[in-house]
């Protein structure tokens, strides 16, 4: 039985407030339709209202007494209320118990991860504003490659991270559908109050199909933490560049002082560590992606196999909710040493604004592209111009036209 439980127990204390609140909605549901008195749904809803506030307080444990969630709650109502409490599970299974409660969970954890990357991206925005015509070399393979801005650099990262909050919304309407009525995934002998129950839990639809609520069992955790890794990965993007930036061979950043650790034998060091575990964070969201989806080649019906979704379901959105916390803090505490990004700039960036000039003088591109290389040791000052060669990238979204209105628009 250990071994077949694991840790369910433990984990579920993550899912214990939403396994509750679907319960109060399960009995409300089971007494429209006269399966349970009036009178005996009060008194388990009381209760059940009274365990959702002692768990909150810590008064009551969920630990090993129990072998999960659901069984405890079940046992607080016997307890506590004798026959009426044996009522509550008429009409349902663990199943679709459990299914509903990781439903009512996931939206939960899209709700806060959207509005953590609309944070990150306002942060993002607001540094980009400031900073929007601040010439700073443009990388392509670690190399520099052309003239651009701090605007164009941020900006990057307000609307990635405006992209990962639409994904959020996206992804939450995608599982809002209700699968508590579905028992084990046949349905039931019972006329439940299927649409009334999922309009109390706030559900935009029901999951109509008792099977096909059992199949998506590990295909929706899958897609909640493909999203949160979509987050990290700009996450990682945003951590590589500030760490990077942040080394002396390029000194264009300064990481707040929260964000910095000391050596224990080097006096002299400020290390990035923060910077570091933001950034490996998303290879835990990745294992956690894989795991889960190593384990969803099953065919029809309930298998226990998922039961291995749940632990890394949970420390993906752990570790993501984490890491998205602090970068509005890492953004606005940064320093940024305009004048040393200026100053790593060199004649060879503007060889692209050279090649561009001469073919708008009517040079075939290709033959403007060998001249420019040719003369990039020769290039007057005209050429190597920072602001007139950032103010000149008019194209949209380019240095010279950001169109930060439309990223801001997105953020709300």
């Amino acid at each position: 039985m250990a071994f077949m439980s694991r840790d369910d127990v433990l984990l579920d204390r993550e899912l214990f407030p939403f396994d509750i609140l679907a319960t109060r909605a399960h009995v409300k549901g089971l007494a429209s339709i006269r399966l349970i008195e009036e009178a005996d749904a009060s008194r388990i809803n009381t209760a059940l209202v009274e365990l959702d506030r002692l768990f909150a307080s810590g008064a009551f444990v969920l630990d090993e007494r129990y072998e999960d969630g659901h069984s405890a709650i079940e046992s607080f109502l016997v307890d506590k209320l004798g026959e009426a409490g044996k009522r509550v599970h008429l009409g349902r299974s663990r199943n679709d118990q459990v299914a509903v409660a990781l439903r009512l969970y996931m939206k939960a954890v899209l709700d806060h991860a959207r509005t953590s990357c609309v944070a990150i991206g306002r942060a993002a925005l607001a540094v980009a504003r400031t900073h929007e015509m601040d010439a700073m070399p443009g990388y392509t393979h670690l190399q520099r490659a052309v003239p651009s801005t701090v605007g164009l650099w941020m900006g990057s990262f307000a609307e990635g991270f405006a992209d990962v909050a639409e994904l959020c919304a996206l992804t939450r309407s995608w599982l809002d559908a209700s699968p508590l009525g579905t028992a084990a995934g046949y349905g039931v002998n019972l006329p439940l109050a299927r649409q009334s129950v999922s309009d109390e839990l706030q559900f935009s639809r029901l999951q109509v199909n008792p099977m096909a609520a059992q199949a998506s069992r590990g295909r929706l955790e899958h897609q909640v933490v493909a999203t949160l890794w979509q987050a990290m990965q700009e996450v990682r993007r945003l951590a590589w560049d500030f760490s990077l930036f942040s080394a002396e061979e390029f000194a264009f950043v300064t990481l707040g002082p929260g964000f910095v650790t000391g050596s224990s034998i080097m006096p002299n060091k400020k290390n990035p560590d923060m910077v570091e575990l933001l950034r490996a964070s998303a290879a835990v969201v990745g294992g956690a992606m894989t795991e889960i989806q190593q384990a969803m080649s099953l065919p029809s019906g309930y298998h226990r196999d998922l039961q291995i979704t749940k632990p890394s379901l949970l420390r993906a959105v752990n570790v993501s909710l984490e890491a998205l916390s602090h970068i509005p803090s890492l953004i606005e505490t940064a320093t940024l040493h305009t004048d040393r990004m200026r100053a790593a700039m060199d004649s060879a960036m503007f060889a692209t604004d050279f090649a561009v000039k001469l073919a708008g003088e009517g040079v075939p591109f290709r033959d403007a592209y060998v001249r420019a290389a040719q003369a990039i040791e020769e290039m007057d000052d005209d050429v190597c111009d920072a602001d007139a060669s950032v103010r000149a990238r008019v194209s949209p979204g380019a240095c010279g036209n950001l169109m930060l209105d439309v990223i801001a628009a997105r953020l709300g």
